[in-house]
């Protein structure tokens, strides 16, 4: 019912920057919070950041002062900004969209299917 497009992982060298997108599409009504997790190799997904849809943001400690999340209400995507990268910051990074659906007007949560991001010299 809601597709997820995610775009813009990589290899970058410590201290580098990348940008990720995610467009969703398909039968939304109303998108609430977006937002972005990452999944490093051998730990558990975790919260990276999320912006609702009053443009209200919270970020993990680890990254707050790098990462900057922003949407694009009229084209129903999300991006995320990140700066100073670091080792650390390697991972799956999937984007997170709660959606009120034009079907049936039930509110569901999506996932993408994630997209890597490796920074390493």
């Amino acid at each position: 019912q809601v597709q997820l497009v995610e775009s813009g992982g990589g290899l970058v060298q410590p201290g580098g920057s990348l940008r990720l997108s995610c467009a969703a599409s398909g039968s939304i009504f109303r998108i609430d919070t977006m937002g972005w997790y990452r999944q490093a190799p051998g730990k558990e997904r975790e919260l990276v950041t999320t912006i609702t849809s009053g443009g209200s943001t919270n970020y993990a400690d680890s990254v707050k002062g790098r990462f900057t999340i922003s949407r694009d209400n009229a084209k129903n995507t999300v991006y995320l900004q990140m700066n100073s990268l670091k080792p650390e910051d390697t991972a799956v990074y999937y984007c997170n969209v709660v959606v009120t659906l034009i079907t049936d007007w039930t509110r569901k949560n999506y996932w993408g299917k994630g997209t890597l991001v490796t920074v390493s010299s």
